[in-house]
């Protein structure tokens, strides 16, 4: 009875060691990998909480559908309009406002389209009539997202000639190809600034309200997902929007520069 009861007990700490040791899983973008933010933040997390975390970055839909499908714990992303959706739909538990950067658009420094400026919408148009090489993320990511709403915005709701070319890639990726090719392209602030390989590219198109970019947190919903981490994914979610994870955000720079800016609302 005594070798049972030991084997039983045996058996629940190792279970409940397997389950602590499995690391918090994060569905986020690849510009906050690629722009260092993670390198920056995870270690200040770990050291406060003991929680390990496993980021995937993905374009922000491919994150949305990971969590959707239960495997992730957490999303962290940047498309609120598909962050509210997917609350509403309830797969996840409330979106909250962690921090938020801008959008650019680089291309050329002789800015052979003549886009430079504040407008992003003129400017796209000025690439299309221009029929200027342009890289799209084409990766339904919150980049993406936002460089269609903006196409749409200049009446081209399906952009398409010769020069326009979807890579369906990461942040970097499209990055190295507009760089290799003397292209334009839409890019996340934080990435653009922890880009090295930027060839003859500057930025060209920057400080139009429509370019912010904010970014959301949100718990997977532990009713779709029984098996989430929930109490790992709470502690993610209260450390980033808490002053411990606002502050570590602020002290983020990229060559003196502020890559993010804290947002959360307690």
């Amino acid at each position: 009875m005594k070798l049972l009861s030991w084997l039983l007990t045996a058996v629940g700490c190792l279970v409940a060691w397997t389950v602590h040791a499995q690391p918090l899983v994060v569905a986020s973008t690849t510009s906050t990998e690629q722009s260092g933010l993670f390198g920056h933040l995870l270690p200040r997390f770990r050291q406060a909480t003991g929680i390990e975390v496993k980021v995937v970055a993905l374009g922000t839909g491919q994150a949305i559908d990971m969590a959707r499908r239960g495997d992730a714990d957490v999303l962290f992303v940047h498309d609120q309009a598909a962050e509210e959706r997917f609350v509403a739909e309830g797969w996840g538990v409330q979106r909250l406002e962690v921090m938020y950067n801008d959008f650019v658009l680089v291309g050329p420094k002789t800015d052979p389209a003549g886009v430079r400026g504040r407008d992003i919408v003129e400017a796209l148009r000025k690439v299309a009539a221009a029929g200027a090489p342009f890289v799209s993320r084409g990766d339904r990511s919150g980049t993406h997202a936002a460089e269609l709403r903006f196409w749409a915005q200049a009446g081209r709701p399906e952009p398409g000639w010769s020069g326009y070319r979807p890579c369906g890639c990461g942040m970097g990726a499209a990055l190295n190809m507009a760089a290799a090719t003397a292209a334009y392209v839409l890019t996340d602030r934080g990435t653009w600034l922890n880009f090295k390989n930027r060839a003859d590219l500057a930025v060209l198109v920057e400080g139009d309200p429509r370019l912010f970019n904010p970014y959301g947190v949100i718990r997977v919903n532990p009713e779709r997902h029984p098996h989430v981490k929930t109490a790992a994914a709470q502690a993610f979610v209260d450390w980033i929007t808490g002053p411990m994870g606002q502050a570590a955000i602020a002290s983020y720079r990229i060559g003196g520069e502020a890559a993010f800016f804290p947002s959360a609302r307690r």
